[in-house]
């Protein structure tokens, strides 16, 4: 740079740098997947520039470019509990008043006691109880005005952060990178569908139908004159393990070409994205980062990720090390 202030002036040669300074930060600013580093952003590169270039041998159509994204633990934080269920302790807690069996029933009255190992010592079935009986029976309105109003006031219990901002910041740039190359981008989780859709385009620029997720039974009324979908105290359908690739069945009607977990919950539908005809890519996030979010894989009870730790490699899955292959991991 020295040489332009001494070729052309002082006032001139500022200009001239400050000039080609503006256009190196415009070009580090424009860097795909800036978070990223190592062999995995340049496999995820390679992929997709093999599928979306024109007259490339395995290019795949804008209408066919579909990316199957799990939420928790790959788009956002699930350690120490999932968000959607410290969500439903807060709603023990909120209605209790009017249930004071509550008190002695479990796992309800561990909840209250703040004992929330003992209330989820009888596994899913204490989980499926508290989510049927803080998440029924309210309508469909009613139960989003309920979801939003606990995310703009709820912090995270480790880090003190909003929910909505414990997403990972790589993932942001890879869902905004997809699009901008023609992909239509899908939440496929094992949380709630309709928890999921009053915040996920605000925070993850994917609109709610483009959200599949676990749902209870759902039956339309007139309540005051006003039609209303009233939520039942009923499954209706549990969109993980073997039931993700049935709901990405039964909502998009097309094999993704792109599907990312981190978790062996997520295993068919890497396994049954990465089994169709062509260039098929299957992405499973591995939690190795204790100092800058969690380290955990085969023996947490939360996102365990065993199988996929085994089979993945040898199944041509790219394994994201968190630590070693992320930049950073939150939001600044």
């Amino acid at each position: 740079m020295y040489k332009y202030y001494t070729a052309y002036g002082s006032a001139v040669g500022r200009l001239l740098v400050a000039g080609l300074l503006c256009v190196l930060a415009a070009t580090v600013a424009a860097e795909p997947l800036p978070s990223w580093r190592g062999a995995s952003r340049d496999a995820i590169m390679a992929f997709v520039d093999g599928v979306t270039s024109p007259g490339a041998a395995q290019f795949i159509p804008p209408a066919r470019r579909i990316a199957a994204f799990d939420n928790d633990g790959t788009l956002w934080a699930e350690q120490p509990m999932y968000v959607q269920a410290l969500y439903a302790f807060d709603r023990v807690r909120a209605m209790a008043p009017q249930r004071p069996q509550w008190k002695s029933t479990e796992p309800y009255a561990s909840v209250l006691r703040g004992d929330l190992e003992a209330a989820l010592a009888g596994g899913e079935k204490s989980l499926l109880d508290i989510v049927m009986a803080t998440h029924a029976g309210t309508t469909t309105t009613q139960f989003e005005a309920s979801v939003v109003q606990w995310l703009d006031s709820a912090r995270h219990p480790t880090t003190g952060r909003r929910y909505t901002r414990m997403v990972y910041q790589p993932m942001l740039e890879l869902l905004d990178y997809l699009r901008a190359h023609g992909f239509s981008t899908w939440i496929v989780s094992g949380g709630g569908i309709e928890f999921m859709r009053p915040w996920v385009e605000q925070v993850y620029g994917v609109p709610p139908q483009q959200v599949i997720g676990s749902s209870i039974k759902t039956q339309y009324e007139l309540r005051d004159g006003v039609p209303s979908l009233v939520r039942l105290p009923e499954v209706n359908f549990i969109d993980d393990k073997a039931g993700k690739p049935v709901g990405i069945n039964q909502h998009i009607g097309r094999r993704p070409v792109i599907a990312v977990g981190n978790s062996d919950g997520d295993f068919q539908m890497l396994e049954w994205t990465t089994a169709g005809e062509g260039a098929r890519l299957g992405i499973l996030i591995h939690h190795t980062d204790a100092g800058r979010e969690w380290a955990y894989d085969r023996e947490s009870h939360i996102g365990r990720l065993d199988r996929g730790l085994d089979e993945g490699p040898g199944r041509g899955w790219l394994i994201v090390d968190m630590k070693k292959d992320w930049k950073t991991v939150f939001p600044e």
